[in-house]
């Protein structure tokens, strides 16, 4: 009887991903026509101001309010470009996704997903959805720019393309409470990597694409953990464990192959315990400079990661603690992964993260680099040649 309930719960989310025949073309996109409304804990920023004052002009946010200012990357679905609310000094990122591609590739609902979730999200450490639209080729979401970059690329300038390990400890600890609130969402991230960890302009960090996360329930819960010692429990009562991680598994294969973790290869079903794994993954690569399972080939990665014992080289000085915490995220078996029994009061209990004051961590300073977050003012770029052509023609970014 479990199997059943399993296999017909496997079909219901396999059935999700297909189009429903009886939308029109229109209807697909329809959900990135409404309005987006501002959060509690950001709602009274500079940012939200400027798209509040469009708005309250009778006017619905569009691709004729904004400059475009400088590409910033592009994916297999569209492009995302830095751009300014037009007279405004506002600037934000434009994820642009060309709707014929999505249509061909069955990526409508992976878009609708990132809308969805986007429009959930109000911390510090994820990005604000202000607005989103459609044009006849595309659909546009309007998010926060992050000048500082991507972690990867601040790994990379590091002259031994790693990071001290004060450093990890403070990045690892704002992935760790942008997991934590995603998982309270009952949203599994599924994508955990240097690429999509963006840097603000004071060197806190921000999870940015969504397009691979899986939206499911959650049903968040406090208990008492249980005292061995019945004496000792009069005099110190623990603390109570708030518990909070996705309810439902997924059978997609999703995810950047240096960091997929065991049970999404093998197709067993997966649960938020995918993004313990990928922290793992994570810390590994800020500390030694590569993954630890990276292959020659992605059928030699796979392999690796189902079968190769993690190693720790001597070369390299990483303290027992993060190689303790390191082993334990990356437990084959996700019911005996840390994280997976008490969520991230697990993680964050663990004494790699001791000294870190959780409540605090938004207000602590970035750690000192050797090659810092900035080598130049970020607004540098901004007033180039390029930028000023642009403004000629503010339309055209597609």
């Amino acid at each position: 009887m479990l199997q059943i309930k399993k296999t017909a719960e496997n079909i219901d989310e396999a059935a999700k991903e297909l189009p429903d025949a009886n939308l029109r073309l229109e209807d697909l996109w329809a959900n990135h026509s409404k309005v987006v409304l501002p959060k509690p804990h950001m709602k009274d920023s500079a940012s939200w101001r400027a798209i509040q004052k469009v708005c309250e002009g009778g006017e619905n946010i569009d691709l004729k309010h904004f400059r475009p200012v400088k590409p910033l990357g592009s994916g297999d679905t569209g492009s995302v470009h830095l751009v300014e609310l037009l007279n405004t000094g506002e600037y934000f990122a434009m994820k642009a996704m060309d709707k014929s591609v999505m249509l061909n590739r069955n990526k409508v609902h992976r878009a609708t997903a990132e809308r969805q979730i986007l429009d959930m999200l109000d911390h510090p450490f994820l990005p604000t959805l202000y607005a989103s639209f459609q044009t006849k080729t595309h659909i546009c979401l309007i998010t926060d720019y992050y000048p500082g970059g991507e972690l990867f690329l601040l790994l990379d300038r590091q002259p031994l393309k790693v990071l001290r390990e004060d450093a990890v400890r403070f990045y690892a600890a704002e992935v760790v409470i942008a997991l934590e609130y995603l998982h309270c969402q009952g949203i599994i991230y599924r994508d955990l990597k240097p690429e999509n960890i963006l840097l603000h302009r004071d060197g806190h960090i921000s999870l940015t694409d969504f397009d691979l996360s899986c939206l499911t329930s959650c049903r968040p819960q406090v208990f008492l953990p249980e005292e061995g010692n019945k004496k000792s429990r009069r005099k110190s009562r623990s603390s109570p464990i708030f518990f909070a991680e996705p309810m439902r598994a997924s059978n997609s294969f999703v995810g950047t192959e240096e960091y997929i973790a065991p049970e999404i290869i093998t197709g067993a079903g997966h649960t938020s315990a995918v993004d313990w794994w990928a922290l793992g993954i994570l810390l590994y690569e800020m500390l030694y400079g590569y993954t630890p399972f990276r292959g020659k080939t992605r059928q030699r990665t796979f392999a690796n990661i189902l079968h190769k014992d993690i190693r720790f080289p001597a070369s390299v000085s990483v303290s027992l603690p993060a190689r303790q915490l390191i082993y334990r995220l990356l437990h084959r078996d996700p019911a005996n992964r840390m994280g997976s029994y008490e969520g991230s009061n697990e993680i964050k209990q663990h004494p790699f993260f001791r000294g870190i004051n959780w409540a605090l961590v938004r207000g602590t300073a970035p750690p000192k680099m050797d090659a810092p977050l900035f080598s130049d003012d970020v607004g540098k770029g901004m007033g180039d040649a390029a930028a000023t052509a642009a403004a000629d023609n503010h339309t055209d970014m597609f």
